[in-house]
């Protein structure tokens, strides 16, 4: 007997929308397949010896607390490692200033509960991180999309409108998709604009610990607030462990005003009381450990190299057909087609050729927009590899502009 199909789920669960990335991810473990689409990390620079050595001393020392319950706001051993780290980074910070999150993506949607209520105004970058579109949209905002440059938000566009938002969400600091890094007197009229007008900040930072070897570390918005005048209360600082040690621990943190982080606090005992204490436990041993550094440092090198593969291999098969971003780090760089060349369409050639990228117009909040544009990741692959992928991203080029030719043709 058919009792029919269920039809009770929540506007949240029908408005969630599939993320375009990890819709693409089945076909990357097809045989062959070049990817340049997903947003990881290079496994094979993970510091596997020296995360199994924080393993074994847990393991024998302190197993049975890694296996126990654990505080919402987050192992008192990992708070502090967290807080040292970011006292290293330039970022005062203490302990208690701390709630230790599974990954930074949840410290967006506890902040997205915290923060917003139905209706109101949320500025975001155009384009921007896909996932928090997805997260903070859940909250039923109104977005105000701001522009980006090759420097990241737009901020003199962002000031000189009308509107004022109650929160803006933004990556300063090699952002995903563009890869671009906010100028610092750019992040200081940030600042002054959000004290002025009473807009709390987002700082979502993953990347910054990827800036390439050579290239100047930029304060962070929170950094720079708690040295700017009324600034302080009005940024929340978001940051992980998952491109710098591994994302499959799932170990993020946010830094916030009190009101906010006990806020946060609160709704994380809601949704899942604590973050894993045996993960958390690991990671504290690994941080104390020193061995982060140089795992980080090799990561810097190598993913430099593979940038500069992109780049040249990019310029060299397209050269005025392709305009091709600049970065200083992170793992992303952004491109557009001058030629006409529709990157969705695109996508469905190249996955035949077995190369991936993710069509510009995933980034976007408004679908009819980067059209023409296109991410692409390079710290997965080699050089020769990422040249081999680049050409056969040129043959697809080739062959769907033969074919849009020949229908011009036909319908002439």
């Amino acid at each position: 007997m058919d009792a029919g199909k269920f039809d009770g789920l929540s506007w949240v669960a029908t408005s969630a929308r599939r993320s375009d990335v990890r819709d693409l991810l089945h076909h990357a473990s097809r045989e062959g397949m070049i990817s340049f689409a997903g947003g990881l990390p290079d496994a094979e620079l993970f510091d596997l010896a020296g995360i199994n050595r924080a393993i074994d001393l847990i393991q024998s020392r302190s197993m049975r607390r890694a296996l126990q319950y654990g505080a919402t706001e987050g192992q008192p051993g990992l708070r502090s490692a967290v807080a040292e780290l970011m006292r290293r980074r330039g970022v005062p910070a203490l302990p208690d200033d701390l709630l230790i999150t599974t990954g930074s993506q949840q410290g967006l949607d506890l902040l997205a509960r915290a923060l917003v209520n139905p209706g109101d105004l949320v500025a975001i970058e155009s384009p921007t991180y896909l996932a928090a579109v997805n997260a903070l949209e859940l909250a039923r905002p109104r977005f105000l999309t701001v522009p980006t440059t090759p420097n990241g938000l737009d901020v003199d566009a962002l000031v000189s409108g009308q509107a004022r938002p109650k929160l803006l969400y933004v990556v300063p600091t090699f952002s995903n998709p563009c890869g671009a890094q906010m100028l610092l007197e750019a992040r200081i009229k940030l600042l002054k604009w959000a004290a002025d007008n009473k807009v709390f900040v987002i700082e979502d930072d993953p990347y910054g610990v990827l800036r390439f070897p050579g290239v100047h570390a930029v304060p962070s918005l929170y950094q720079l607030a708690s040295h700017q005048a009324g600034a302080h209360g009005w940024v929340a600082y978001l940051s992980t462990l998952s491109k710098c040690m591994a994302p499959g621990l799932r170990i993020g943190w946010m830094l916030a005003p009190a009101t906010v982080l006990d806020a946060c606090v609160r709704i994380k005992q809601a949704m899942d009381l604590h973050t894993s204490s045996l993960v958390q436990e690991v990671a504290a041993a690994y941080l104390q450990s020193g061995l982060m550094d140089a795992a980080v440092e090799r990561m810097r090198v190598t993913y430099e190299s593979r940038y500069r593969a992109m780049r040249e291999s990019l310029e060299d098969a397209f050269g005025e057909r392709l305009t091709v971003g600049e970065a200083e780090g992170g793992m992303f760089l952004w491109a557009r087609f001058n030629d006409g060349t529709r990157t969705r369409a695109l996508l469905s050639e190249a996955i035949r050729d077995k190369v991936m990228f993710v069509p510009g117009s995933a980034f976007y909040a408004q679908g009819d927009l980067g059209t023409s544009e296109l991410r692409l990741s390079f710290v997965t692959n080699p050089p020769d590899r990422i040249r081999e992928g680049v050409q056969r991203l040129k043959n697809a080029h080739g062959r769907l502009h033969v074919a849009a030719a020949c229908d011009a043709t036909v319908h002439s």
